[in-house]
């Protein structure tokens, strides 16, 4: 029998980290002492409070059922306190917060919920590579949107053109962004505001890393802006903020009409969120203090190590003011994907090629802050001794 592929398969590369992993394990298996920079996995432990509470949710038999399809009500007040408390915005937390099996689901689900075949989704390159798939799986069309370093990695939203505006259904943004972990103000998010009711255009803006911010900075919440919640929703996960990426627990906030599509989408595709997981969610909003100071400390000690270092031996980074992330300009005469190759076989340094993240992010490779402040010493070491 021959196995064939749907068309929407065919139409999508390797997902960039299972291909970087390959990679890995082919070094491994030569013996190499890998220091891996590549996937945003925080590397710090889960707080004790959120997992003690998870032990003893657990073990609540209420729970070993099915959860409801949009969250518990709990969970979803503790959500919107959250907001309040972090971004002075009131929620409903009926009808404005919908939980998710982490932010990725709610991405890679929504275009399902509004786009149909034919229609123009906006998506930033270099991006985050789900919201590309994502709109391919709903037969939409990505329109990509430069994010260039001359205009602070913001996209130029009065350069795209009268006839793609009016096709597009959904704009993807997302600030403090992955991968150049650039930042936006309020008057760019005015400026999508403004665009988005023009074209009737849905906004999509992904937080996830509104809590990993330095030197005193606090990231804006896009639904602050006067007018998004008209417009748009965003998506938060736990994942960075509290060291919890293999919990899969995230949810959406904003506009109830977009929120109830995503919502039946999802209660055709997954049947909820394990309740004692949203117990945990619950303990972290509840009762930890974000961004989390103790966090936020290591990961600013090993920024500073880490640019510190690479401007050193001569390469081009700037000093981010949120995410864990480092976006390196590549040396002259290396695309993204020779450098990387080059970092792994001679130093046993796994980078991400930037190219991974959409052609826009050909010329830079992005690291990931997280591996300890001994080992980023290491790495740098051993560059030091790569000749490019």
């Amino acid at each position: 029998m021959q196995i064939k592929m749907a068309k929407r398969i065919d139409q999508i590369p390797p997902y960039l980290f299972a291909e970087i992993d390959k990679k890995k394990g082919e070094m491994r298996q030569k013996g190499v002492d890998l220091i891996d920079l590549g996937v945003g996995d925080p590397d710090l432990p889960t707080p004790k409070p959120i997992i003690d509470r998870l032990k003893k949710a657990a073990e609540n038999p209420v729970h070993h059922r099915y959860p409801s399809y949009e969250g518990m009500i709990e969970f979803r007040t503790a959500v919107a306190q959250w907001y309040e408390r972090r971004f002075g915005i009131k929620l409903n937390p009926v009808t404005e917060v919908l939980s998710l099996i982490g932010s990725k689901e709610g991405i890679a689900h929504i275009p399902l919920a509004f786009v149909n075949p034919g229609d123009v989704v906006l998506v930033p390159s270099p991006g985050y590579p789900v919201y590309r798939v994502s709109t391919l799986f709903a037969g939409g069309t990505p329109f990509f949107l430069p994010l260039r370093q001359e205009n602070e990695f913001l996209p130029d939203l009065s350069g795209i053109p009268e006839r793609v505006a009016k096709k597009a259904k959904i704009l993807f943004i997302n600030y403090p962004n992955n991968p150049t972990s650039a930042i936006a103000g309020k008057s760019f998010f005015e400026e999508v505001v403004a665009f988005a009711r023009r074209y009737q255009i849905i906004v999509c803006h992904d937080a996830a890393y509104s809590e990993i911010a330095f030197d005193g900075y606090q990231p804006l919440s896009f639904l602050e802006v006067a007018g998004a919640r008209e417009v748009g929703i965003e998506f938060h996960s736990l994942s960075k903020t509290f060291n919890m990426t293999g919990w899969r627990i995230g949810f959406a906030v904003g506009h109830p009409e977009i929120l109830s599509g995503l919502g039946r989408v999802k209660t055709n595709i997954d049947s909820g969120l394990f309740q004692a997981i949203q117990e945990a969610g619950i303990e972290a909003l509840d009762h930890l203090d974000t961004p989390l100071p103790e966090i936020i400390d290591i990961y600013e000690r090993r920024r500073d190590v880490m640019v510190k270092g690479l401007r050193e031996i001569g390469l081009e980074v700037d000093l981010p003011k949120a995410t864990f992330y480092l976006w390196i300009h590549v040396p002259r005469g290396y695309t993204s994907a020779q450098f990387a190759t080059l970092l792994i076989e001679q130093g046993g340094i796994v980078v991400t090629p930037g190219n991974g993240f959409g052609e826009e992010g050909e010329g830079y490779v992005r690291m990931a802050l997280t591996v300890d402040e001994k080992r980023l010493k290491e790495a740098i070491e051993r560059l030091k001794r790569i000749k490019f």
